[in-house]
């Protein structure tokens, strides 16, 4: 398989902290292929470093050893401001708590990753009303994001995450903050857009149903991928 067929690509990557006098590893050593179009799930214990490894992987955090190349770029290389736009431009991140910005309408908090990579007003404010439109949010556009519910304000977060065409998106425990039905249509929403865009997803979840939707599962065991969910003890 040539590595152009990689959109993600992981090579011994560690992340440690000082705890006083102390190092604690948090990862150890990961290695990770991600090929372009697919969706991997990632699932592992609650302090498995999960959320660590989303972090390294859009340049908000950097590796205390290792590489990251997303997309053919080395992140691990950039400085912070190079990571910042890289991430802008070529990532999209759904985080569990939805992370609106409550100052901004739905429509606002749509159309920001257009306006920060420098779309015309006009054209990022079509984009969004057509892609709200298309989640069935399309006569919530003035609405402020307390006035949602937290099914609405998911839909919200999926279509900002996607809206600028990312080519890897991120998504943490994306219906961990939901019940149970609104959580299935949020994560068919979900998938279906990452799908019909061609992008890669990772999806970090606690819950085996949620990661049925990923074409490959993954765990985080002791700092290290293991391939598939297997006997895990959840």
């Amino acid at each position: 398989m040539h590595s152009g067929s990689h959109l993600v690509s992981v090579r011994g990557l560690s992340r440690s902290y000082r705890e006083g006098e102390r190092s604690r590893t948090i990862l150890d050593g990961v290695d990770l292929d991600v090929e372009r179009g697919r969706i991997v799930s990632l699932l592992g214990r609650s302090g498995s470093g999960k959320s660590t490894l989303l972090s390294l992987l859009c340049g908000i955090e950097v590796p205390t050893t290792g590489s990251v190349t997303v997309d053919g770029v080395d992140i691990t290389r950039l400085d912070e401001r190079e990571r910042t736009l890289f991430r802008r431009r070529r990532v999209g991140f759904v985080y569990q708590f939805f992370n609106l910005i409550p100052t901004l309408t739905v429509a606002e908090n749509v159309r920001l990753p257009l306006e920060l990579n420098g779309a015309p007003p006009d054209a990022a404010a079509r984009s969004a009303a057509s892609l709200l439109e298309k989640v069935g949010l399309g006569d919530r556009h003035g609405a402020y994001p307390d006035r949602l519910s937290g099914g609405e304000q998911q839909r919200v977060a999926v279509v900002r995450a996607l809206i600028h065409e990312p080519s890897l998106v991120l998504a943490d425990e994306p219906t961990g903050n939901l019940d149970a039905r609104t959580g299935r249509d949020v994560l068919g929403l979900l998938h279906d857009l990452v799908r019909a865009r061609g992008a890669t997803m990772i999806l970090v979840t606690h819950s085996r149903e949620v990661s049925r939707i990923a074409d490959r599962a993954v765990r985080l065991e002791e700092g290290r991928i293991v391939e598939g969910v297997g006997d895990f003890a959840w």
